[in-house]
């Protein structure tokens, strides 16, 4: 434990020099647009397929010979295309969880300007939380200047009732669901819980339109990813100042009939009964059909959003400037194996879907449609950029090539290997939420040096033997060039892990049995996701030279007439506006 005022003094610089960049280097107001259907761009509707890789646009867009005759089997998507810009060299955050992958889609920046790692990492100046989360980050002390250390966790861990499809707040799934109480807190701020918005280092788009005048909103599978509102610099810290209407129904809450969708009352699934003493599904990722009942709530606070209501159409507001939802469906439809039901994912390597893969594609192309529909019937069509992306692939998308670290001769994991030097709540004997490994591991020492921890790592697995399926170790040296030092400020950053190990293609440590793909690392299926900027002025064209997602976020702004410079990462990293956009 550290209290050492210099130390305190340099890091409490940094954040307030971030936080008054991310408020004063805003555009002051948006440019005076064309009216609405004058052929301006005046709205932006920024969609996420979570899952959604590039061969997966290819291949519905054109169609495969063995599905539907050949035909395209995302005929909306393959629509938008004609008029479009379409990339192909797509990266995605590394790590490419949900939590960076989003964060990077609307801020322009990456984990290393973020500060954003996983959903669930570690950070070296915060102290744990009042009450343990739900998911099992306990409880620790907290006292103003000592920098303790402590998980972090933005996901369903911090609803007041993650059971509940809303939370347990007070609305039907906005910010009230978030306990305070399960928040990480800072030291260095008098003990504050740390909001997910406040979490984020850097501003985002949202932000930026928001204090230009513009109207925002967002939808999104956790409360806690109301984190694209970015920090707050002014008002109070529990609400977040940039969302003008937020909608986060909890993706990990137990399913529930939800009356007024179709397939959905009761929802259309042998494993789901309306007796909770009967239903298997512990929340809908477990289910085919439910995910798809989950991702049409989000659907409808569009098409509300589009006809100028908020998001669950209660009262009239305005179309927003931005605004947007992520998708499940396709993720789920690539990862899942359902008992009763069947399996997910594809049929060969050149991205074939089986069947209940084909019906989320379907499913998420249909409801693009609606919105296209939705936005001509409203007169809104010229005015609006469509910006179709994902924050994360999946790995391995060759489903035979899966190899999970219960599957001989994978049957460990590096933070098992090394668990005497994780830190309690990240250890897997700690009793708390444990490592944070997918198809990576990402750890933070403790009790042990890098230099140690990686020699006995590669001792227990070595290449030979393939114990853990091991690809590439990162730490030291070749950790900086991707990462912050790892550290104390202010010479290292408090965030970043020691180490980083990529597992061989196909390799996962999740130990789940329900699961054959998973995302978070950096191979080729997890970080190579489609991007489409589509407009009724634009003439289609396909870039094949490298971009990134974080470069949509300034490509946004230009289009709206504001400055990409507003956007703190954008300075600090350079990253540019997308090709081809003028």
């Amino acid at each position: 434990m550290i209290n050492n005022s210099k130390w305190k003094t340099a890091w409490k610089t940094a954040i307030i020099l971030g936080t008054l960049l991310a408020g004063l280097l805003v555009v002051p107001h948006l440019r005076a647009n064309p009216q609405d259907g004058d052929g301006g761009i005046t709205h932006v509707l920024l969609i996420s397929i979570d899952g959604m890789h590039v061969i997966d646009f290819i291949n519905c867009a054109e169609g495969l010979t063995d599905i539907d005759g050949g035909a395209s089997y995302c005929p909306h998507l393959a629509n938008l295309k004609k008029t479009g810009i379409n990339y192909l060299d797509t990266s995605t955050s590394r790590p490419s969880d949900s939590f960076p992958g989003l964060m990077s889609i609307v801020s322009g920046g990456t984990p290393r300007t973020m500060g954003i790692f996983y959903d669930v990492a570690y950070d070296r100046s915060l102290a744990p939380p009042q009450n343990m989360t739900g998911n099992g980050l306990s409880k620790g002390s907290c006292t103003p200047g000592v920098f303790n250390g402590t998980s972090t966790e933005y996901e369903e861990g911090i609803d007041i009732n993650q059971n509940l499809l809303n939370g347990g707040g007070l609305g039907d799934g906005d910010v009230s669901s978030i306990d305070p109480t399960k928040l990480p807190r800072d030291p260095a701020n008098n003990c504050e819980p740390v909001y997910p918005w406040n979490f984020v280092r850097t501003n985002t788009i949202f932000g930026v339109i928001h204090q230009a005048g513009g109207y925002t909103a967002w939808s999104d599978k956790h409360p806690a990813y109301s984190s694209v509102s970015g920090p707050n610099t002014s008002g109070p810290a529990n609400v977040p100042q940039n969302l003008d209407d937020f909608y986060g129904p909890e993706i990990n809450s137990i399913p529930a009939s939800l009356p007024g969708i179709p397939h959905c009352n009761p929802i259309e699934d042998p494993n789901f009964s309306t007796d909770p003493n009967k239903n298997m599904l512990g929340s809908y990722t477990d289910s085919f059909a439910a995910v798809e009942c989950y991702d049409t709530l989000k659907v409808n606070a569009i098409l509300n959003e589009i006809d100028g209501f908020n998001h669950n159409r209660t009262t009239k507001t305005k179309v927003p400037t931005i605004f947007g939802m992520n998708f499940q469906a396709v993720s789920v439809g690539q990862k899942l194996i359902e008992p009763g039901v069947g399996s997910g994912g594809y049929l060969d390597a050149i991205g074939t879907p089986t069947p209940l893969m084909l019906q989320q594609i379907k499913f998420v192309d249909s409801a693009i449609g609606a919105f296209v529909a939705e936005l001509k019937r409203q007169h809104l069509y010229d005015s609006t950029l469509i910006v179709i992306t994902a924050k994360h692939g999946q790995s391995p998308v060759d489903t035979q090539r899966y190899n999970g670290d219960k599957t001989s001769p994978v049957t460990t994991s590096p933070s098992k290997i090394i668990d005497s030097c994780l830190p309690d709540s990240e250890s897997n004997a700690g009793g708390q939420i444990g490592p944070t490994e997918d198809d990576i591991s990402l750890l933070w020492l403790t009790k042990c040096t890098a230099e140690d921890a990686v020699s006995t790592i590669e001792t227990a697995s070595p290449a030979s033997s393939n114990i853990a399926g091991i690809g590439q170790i990162f730490y030291g040296p070749s950790l900086r060039q991707l990462f912050n030092a790892p550290g104390l400020p202010p010479d290292a950053d408090p965030r970043s892990p020691d180490i980083v190990i990529t597992p061989n293609v196909g390799v996962t440590y999740s130990g789940s049995t329900a699961k054959h793909a998973e995302h978070g690392g950096f191979a080729h299926d997890d970080v190579n996701v489609m991007i489409l900027l589509s407009n009724s002025s634009f003439r289609s064209r396909t870039f094949t030279s490298p971009v990134e997602t974080n470069q949509i976020a300034p490509t946004i702004l230009k289009v709206l007439g504001l400055d990409p410079h507003s956007l703190h990462a954008v300075q600090v990293e350079g990253t540019q506006v997308l090709p081809g956009v003028r």
